[in-house]
């Protein structure tokens, strides 16, 4: 499951993997991400708690997992991954070369800090 919230008047969205993702997560993600994009124009930031990350409950979920970033990574301006978790720490730095979004790790206790910085202009 992804648990999600907005924030700054859903220029900002929040995801929360809670245990092992699934096909239908990135479906029911989309869902709400994709109605904001057609009317803005894109997300200022994606912030993305990893504090509990499980990874997938199989390779199809992966496959979608794959298949989101690549269809709405165009429509993100900055990514946050918080995590205190090392693997995840360096995961900005690999991603950053797939993703046209601005990627940067923070560690749990910098939730504020990430989110402060998604709101930034630039």
């Amino acid at each position: 499951m992804i648990d999600h919230n907005w924030y700054l008047e859903h220029r900002v969205l929040e995801v929360r993997p809670i245990g092992p993702l699934t096909e239908d997560d990135f479906q029911s993600l989309a869902a709400q991400v994709d109605p904001v994009i057609r009317e803005c124009g894109r997300l200022s930031g994606l912030l993305i708690n990893a504090q509990h990350f499980a990874g997938w409950d199989n390779f199809v979920a992966l496959l979608a997992h794959l298949r989101f970033v690549r269809d709405h990574q165009k429509h993100i301006h900055k990514i946050a991954v918080v995590s205190d978790h090392k693997l995840l720490g360096i995961m900005p730095r690999l991603v950053d070369h797939f993703v046209s979004a601005e990627v940067r790790p923070f560690a749990s206790a910098e939730f504020q800090r990430a989110l402060d910085w998604l709101g930034e202009p630039g």
